[in-house]
């Protein structure tokens, strides 16, 4: 670097020496969790199954188009960078996408087993599950079930050990890989700040086809196992995601395999709660106290900064005046 590169502002500074230390404290417990290998006892955890008034979504896979309406929504209410295709180019189906720091969800199309002619189409996001295996593997508990049903993450609590990315069955939480030195967990909110203010999800709001029902998840249930009972020719008997390991807010209904879509397949009924606990049972004691100890120092330290941010744009204001 020429000595005439200008310094970083001092936040700047400050927030790289912090996460230099937190990088180093990280690789220094990876390290030496191989050399201590500590077995951690296994805890028993309390019963349960969700909170009984959440709500949910209902996703009928038969109408959806594949319009992107839903990504688009949820681009603009989430404040998301504008994608590199718009939202009404259709080459994006020439490859499967995933959610990732730029799209909390994205929809993909599928063969169809029985209509060449008329693709399949499914929107991809967090299924919400009432027992979330990514907010048992977190040992620092980011991650919170909320009574309205969403799963939501605290990133300021957040060290990047990335436990939640193996835990989750469904492959949804993504890595924020263009902040590297910045840990960040990204993945759909259920628009949970929007249902506490009585509103639908940006994504149900916008769908012009009905694929997408909000509601109550034991309304939606009900309803999902009638339309499959008027309608036994059009749909499998099976809602996807009422049981799938231990129940999701999200449920699915299909005319074909829900695997053509995409979707995991033989999921246990049980929880993965029950899984992850018995694998972090097997790892060592380092490996899962020392950085829960160390992410909550940083947290706290990173809200520390925040506040003198705060405080000097304050005093900043105040001399300009």
């Amino acid at each position: 670097m020429n000595d005439d590169t200008p310094a970083p502002p001092p936040q700047e500074q400050n927030t790289r020496r912090g996460i230099t230390r937190r990088r180093l404290l990280s690789l220094s417990l990876l390290a030496g969790s191989a050399a201590l290998g500590l077995p951690r006892p296994a805890s028993a955890r309390p019963e349960f199954s969700g909170w009984p008034k959440s709500y949910g979504m209902l996703v009928d896979l038969t109408l959806c188009v594949g319009c992107r309406s839903c990504e688009q929504a949820c681009n603009e209410a989430n404040h998301l960078p504008k994608p590199a295709k718009p939202f009404d180019d259709d080459g994006v189906f020439n490859e499967k996408r995933w959610p990732s720091a730029k799209a909390y969800t994205v929809v993909n199309r599928y063969p169809n087993p029985t209509n060449k002619e008329h693709p399949l189409f499914r929107k991809i996001q967090c299924n919400h599950c009432l027992e979330p295996a990514c907010a048992t593997a977190c040992p620092i508990k980011a991650y919170t079930k909320t009574e309205q049903g969403a799963v939501i993450y605290n990133e300021d609590l957040c060290f990047g050990c990335r436990y939640c990315v193996i835990a989750c069955p469904f492959n949804i939480p993504g890595y924020d890989y263009e902040s590297p030195l910045e840990a960040k967990i990204v993945k759909c909110t259920f628009c949970n700040t929007r249902i506490a203010k009585n509103e639908l999800p940006a994504c149900a709001a916008a769908c012009p086809s009905g694929a997408l029902t909000f509601g109550k998840r034991t309304d939606l249930i009900k309803m999902a196992h009638k339309r499959i009972m008027e309608n036994p020719k059009k749909y499998i008997d099976h809602v996807y995601g009422e049981r799938e390991v231990g129940g999701t807010s999200w449920m699915y209904l299909s005319g074909v395999p829900f695997e053509q879509y995409g979707l995991p397949g033989n999921l246990p009924k049980k929880p993965l709660i029950e899984l992850t606990e018995g694998y972090l049972s097997s790892v060592p004691v380092i490996f899962t106290t020392f950085p829960a100890i160390f992410g909550m120092l940083y947290a706290a330290l990173h809200k520390k900064e925040k506040k003198n941010e705060h405080s000097s744009r304050e005093v900043n204001h105040e001399q300009e005046r």
